[in-house]
């Protein structure tokens, strides 16, 4: 079914590009071209069949003659009627299957070279045609379309041979030996192959030589996201300045305000319940029996010393902690957990845990590896495992807020926010059926922490595991809030936390990479911190609600900005002097006087 539109008449006045060419009018193309089996009057595959029966056939015909004429010594150049019109045969019939038959193959070749041009610029079209319920940009739209980049000549000879698939755009970087003119090569090719523009995606003012091998492949550009400060964090006595990378309105305002409201009650106070990264291979036996017996030499603490040895081999920083099994018929699931200094540790782990298999596999030859992982580690997914084992950074904060900080700072009261916890975080999150999701929004603090300091964000899902507690204490008059999180994620060396903004991110913290004097110091410091905004975060969210402020303090933020965005002169016009954003003379002025006191709070 053809679903593209018909293209409008052209006018006098504009002229507009054609329509780009669909699969039919490809396929009509190809057919109308002219073929060597054109001419046949009978179809190709008879004409074919003819030809090698003839061929076969007129040879063991003249082999069978020379055979003949060399028993009776008769010259072999002596020919006769029936032997001369064979050798004609055999000829004519030679000449076609080389020749006739190879033109029509060749001719296959070289139309599908010809071809394969017009067919990468149009075949994403297509799919999007009948894939996409939105229907295809019409010719007025394409026009408006950017120029392609105005390259040197070798630049546009490198454009197209990525664009034909001469080159792979891959190995741009390793053919060029320059990262920012690759990344530069495939934008433009890119560009050109889906028709589509990336004006808007910075490509300059980026160091693309720092992540080559290690944090993304085939870059094009960097997307830019707002870091945002909130703090002071008073925390075990001392205070961080926490940067949060969101595109979240009021995030950043509602961290900051129960920082301030934990340091106006003296700080909060975190511990670090565990430290152990986890790993969990699945191997198979040919019997249930036999996958208990390594399951039972695993766990035996006559054995853990040996392992020990050959687990902490693979780095100077790995240390095998634990080993727990589980089974499942003849397969079983070893979850190995090693602290890994100040590195997240997944790749450290993972290279103890193959060193002690393949040390197992001369006790257990017939033990078949089936995965380095089987997902009861469990990495980047939601699992009852990592809530009640722990995985990475096991921690629980806790702070004292007085009752003239919950109703001056948090506008709220204690009892309300008692009250609250447990109907939303508690009741609510087991009526839902949450697995380590009985928290406000743990997870937004959490994703724009790891954002800003080079964290992995998928690793979000199990290191936003949390559990809120409130509670009245000191006759009811002051609040003890707590989070509990067991699974958080974090390094301070590796992946991205090397990059130019994420390592000032880290430096602002003060946990930028490996602690020389405490090995793993920085990396438990900085999920503390994460603990400690979490904190901030759940109070200043839970008191909102409490006090029905959530929806007026966004409210507000929107209100601001609209306002900023009509007040703001457009790029090369100047400002008008002393120029306030206009509010309405309803309940406007209100919001914005909140939204100015929630930026001063």
């Amino acid at each position: 079914m053809d679903v593209r539109r018909r293209p409008p008449k052209p006018s006098h006045t504009t002229r507009q590009p054609p329509p780009p060419p669909s699969t039919s009018a490809a396929v009509d193309h190809q057919s109308s071209s002219p073929k060597a089996s054109d001419a046949l009057p009978l179809p190709l595959y008879l004409t074919n069949g003819i030809f090698f029966t003839l061929f076969f056939s007129v040879a063991y015909f003249l082999l069978h003659r020379w055979r003949d004429k060399i028993r009776n010594s008769t010259p072999l150049h002596v020919l006769t009627l029936s032997e001369l019109a064979g050798i004609l045969c055999l000829i004519a019939s030679f000449i076609y299957l080389l020749g006739f038959f190879g033109i029509d193959f060749v001719q296959s070749f070289i139309s599908k070279s010809e071809s394969d041009d017009e067919h990468q610029r149009f075949i994403l079209h297509e799919d999007r045609n009948i894939h996409c319920s939105l229907p295809p940009p019409s010719p007025v739209i394409s026009k408006a379309r950017p120029p392609p980049m105005e390259l040197p000549q070798d630049d546009e000879k490198l454009v197209d041979c990525v664009v034909s698939g001469e080159i792979p755009s891959y190995s741009l970087e390793s053919r060029l030996g320059d990262c920012f003119k690759a990344a530069r090569i495939r934008r433009e090719a890119v560009q050109r192959l889906t028709g589509r523009s990336v004006e808007g995606l910075p490509l300059e003012g980026f160091d693309y030589d720092s992540i080559l091998g290690q944090c993304c492949e085939m870059p094009v550009g960097y997307v830019q996201i707002p870091v945002g400060i909130a703090g002071p964090l008073l925390l075990n006595g001392c205070e961080y300045s926490v940067p949060m990378a969101t595109t979240e309105g009021c995030l950043v305002a509602s961290t900051n305000r129960g920082c301030k409201a934990i340091y106006a009650s003296g700080g909060a106070t975190c511990v670090l319940l565990r430290d152990g990264m986890t790993r969990a291979p699945v191997v198979r036996f040919s019997s249930a029996k036999r996958a208990t017996e390594l399951k039972f030499f695993l766990e035996d603490p006559l054995n853990f010393d040996t392992l020990c040895v050959v687990f902490n081999k693979s780095s100077r920083f790995a240390r095998l902690q634990g080993i727990q099994c589980a089974i499942a018929g003849k397969n079983l699931y070893i979850r190995f957990s090693c602290s890994t200094g100040d590195a997240m540790g997944m790749n450290m782990v993972s290279k103890g845990v193959q060193n002690v298999l393949d040390f197992l596999q001369n006790d257990f030859p017939d033990m078949d590896v089936i995965g380095i992982s089987g997902n009861y580690c469990s990495d980047k997914k939601p699992a009852a495992i990592n809530w009640i084992e722990g995985r990475g950074k096991s921690v629980v904060c806790e702070a004292i807020i007085t009752g003239d900080v919950v109703s001056k700072v948090l506008k709220t009261n204690v009892p309300s926010l008692v009250e609250l916890n447990m109907l939303k975080n508690l009741a609510g999150s087991a009526i839902a059926g949450a697995l380590g999701g009985f928290n406000a929004h743990a997870a937004n603090i959490v994703s724009a922490i790891f954002i800003a300091t080079g964290q992995d964000p998928a690793q979000n899902i199990e290191s936003s595991h949390c559990i809120t507690m409130m509670e009245a204490v000191n006759d009811g008059k002051d609040l003890h809030v707590s989070v509990t999180m067991p699974s958080i994620e974090v390094g301070t060396v590796g992946g991205g936390t090397q990059l130019a903004s994420q390592s000032a991110c880290l430096n602002l913290l003060g946990v930028k990479g490996a602690s020389k004097e405490s090995p793993g110091s920085n990396s438990q410091l900085l999920a503390t911190i994460v603990a400690g905004s979490v904190l901030a975060g759940e109070l200043s969210l839970m008191s909102a609600i409490s006090a029905g402020q959530l929806v007026k303090t966004h409210q507000a933020c929107l209100s601001c900005a609209c306002a900023f965005a009509e007040g703001s002169p457009k790029r090369g016009q100047a400002r008008p002097p002393k120029q306030r954003p206009p509010f309405g003379s309803g309940g406007d002025g209100g919001l914005a006087l909140r939204a100015r006191r929630l930026r001063r709070a």
